[in-house]
């Protein structure tokens, strides 16, 4: 076997403990509210998250695949550095992943990722090589980095208004409403939490099968970007199994850092950012479940009283937000200094 081929195999376990981390990463957004309002036990809240996260990426099809695996440009580079620029690229993102676990703090691994491959890819190639997408955008056409960007970044503003509204919404509707309505918003939360995952699993895992694809591509092994069932499969296995191993430390601070949550908050909260994690699927916007659910239980907490919401962490989880993608961007960055220093790949 020529060193190609086992850098490309390399590249893509590296990919699937990604998608791995991303799993155990994010298992706390989902499962954190329901477990806060005493909706479902952990176990059986793991056991719904996992049976529909996998089903997400199997049945959603591949158009946030497609986008990150184009905001790169590695064609007229070399195939042996350009797997190994995805491989330095995809460790300074599985390190963000691990240190922000580590310290319980709720950063995005989808801003990881990005901040990841861009920085490996400036620092080995420079800034050409990077689909920038503000041309496009001038004509009105969202592509690359922008579009990236874009959905990112716009996401929990959305989820913030959205849960806002949604809250005063369903609150209005249950007006009068005896205490026992809590009993129905314990009781539907395990659809609302099952729509959460597969929405998840369905945005998440495409980014994986979007790096395996493009790894592929680099490497000579496929002939366009299509991304092969067998690679659709691994992602969606390797992000469940990261689901069931779970992120407890950062469900504290989720389900009950930012908020006191009660059963109603959870199924707003659930059903807010479910319906625009999948939203952005559909069309293609990679977005952060991190992110979205964090803003739409802010939201939340700020359409009831405001003043119960702790905004101090609320501010250090946006200060993680900030510096996750230049964090990860220069982890990466290192990486490929270290990798070129040592073999001498430019």
């Amino acid at each position: 076997m020529d060193t190609l081929s086992i850098l490309v195999i390399v590249a893509v376990a590296v990919v699937l403990i990604f998608d791995y981390t991303n799993g155990f990463h994010d298992a706390s957004n989902i499962i954190a509210t329901p477990i806060a309002s005493r909706a479902l036990t952990p176990i059986q809240a793991v056991a719904i998250v996992a049976t529909f996260e996998f089903l997400g990426p199997l049945l959603a099809g591949t158009a946030v695949a497609n986008t990150i695996g184009n905001f790169i440009d590695l064609d007229e580079v070399a195939t042996l550095l350009s797997v190994t620029i995805i491989l330095c690229g995809l460790c300074g993102a599985i390190f963000w992943n691990l240190i922000t676990w580590w310290f319980g703090i709720p950063s995005s691994s989808s801003h990881a990722l990005v901040g990841g491959l861009a920085g490996a890819v400036i620092l080995a190639v420079g800034t050409d090589h990077v689909v920038w997408g503000f041309g496009q955008l001038a004509e009105g056409h969202l592509t690359g980095v922008t579009k990236v960007l874009m959905a990112l970044f716009l996401s929990p503003l959305i989820g913030f208004w959205a849960g806002f509204l949604v809250h005063r919404l369903v609150f209005f509707l249950m007006r009068g409403a005896k205490p026992g309505v809590n009993r129905f918003f314990k009781g539907i939360q395990i659809f609302s939490c099952a729509g959460l995952a597969f929405s998840h699993g369905a945005n998440d895992a495409q980014k994986s099968m979007g790096i395996i694809t493009l790894v592929l591509l680099s490497g000579g092994f496929i002939s366009e970007f299509s991304v092969p069932f067998w690679v659709v499969l691994s992602c969606a296995i390797a992000i469940t199994l990261g689901i069931l191993s779970g992120g407890w430390r950062i469900v504290r601070t989720i389900g009950f850092g930012i908020f006191k949550v009660r059963p109603i908050h959870a199924f707003n909260g659930q059903l807010t950012a479910a319906s625009i994690i999948f939203s952005a699927s559909m069309v293609g916007a990679p977005v952060s479940t991190t992110h979205v659910v964090s803003s739409s239980l802010m939201g939340i907490g700020a359409s009831e009283r405001p003043k119960a919401v702790r905004w101090a962490k609320a501010q250090e989880i946006v200060s993680t937000w900030i510096i996750t993608i230049p964090g990860a961007g220069l982890v990466a960055a290192v990486t490929y200094f270290i990798v070129n220093l040592s073999f001498g790949l430019n």
